[in-house]
């Protein structure tokens, strides 16, 4: 009798334990992609607002320049001080369009986030999966029986896993860029 109540309680017990990993792990990952969502939302955001307020900085300086421009043509303004301000112009000139560059970074970062979010919901397909299968142990099964639902569960674990790691590209290639190909990873 007693041995019989070690077999109930052992099959019960490894379900309520894939049971609760599938359910814990589930929720935590939901979370992870929902904050991965809105992470990539708040830096589609803020690229947009720091494009724009380059736009607009690109804009002013390029009227700046047709002021100093118009100053220059007078002629009162010493060769040695023209030549500085040409030099001045040309270095801004290359810091904002390098600023906008670092900015396109953003289709590399939403690649990542977004591989991410697809690993997330992989590793949340293969959790539901510990709750389904757990599901067929009997809770009134010996070892031997438990043990072969589990090693069941390990294989189909790692069959998904495989399937995952195949569908996810494992590099990450700039796409919008204008000045050059990037790859990472």
């Amino acid at each position: 009798m007693l041995n019989m109540t070690k077999k109930k309680n052992l099959g019960s017990q490894v379900k309520q334990l894939l049971s609760g990993v599938s359910d814990h792990g589930v929720a935590h990952l939901l979370e992870v992609e929902t904050d991965l969502v809105q992470t990539t939302l708040l830096l589609a955001e803020a690229i947009e607002k720091l494009g724009e307020n380059f736009l607009d900085l690109h804009a002013s300086i390029t009227s700046q320049e047709e002021q100093i421009l118009g100053l220059v043509n007078t002629g009162l303004v010493p060769q040695e001080n023209v030549e500085k301000l040409a030099q001045i112009q040309s270095d801004i000139g290359l810091h904002i369009s390098r600023a906008v560059t670092s900015l396109q970074f953003q289709d590399l970062t939403n690649q990542l986030i977004s591989r991410t979010v697809q690993r997330s919901a992989g590793l949340r397909e293969l959790l539901s999966t510990l709750d389904m299968v757990g599901n067929v142990i009997p809770a009134d099964g010996g070892m031997d029986e438990i043990a072969v639902v589990l090693h069941e569960i390990t294989e189909k674990l790692e069959q998904q896993s495989v399937e995952l790691k195949s569908l996810l590209r494992k590099t990450v290639n700039q796409q919008h860029l204008n000045s050059g190909d990037i790859e990472l990873f």
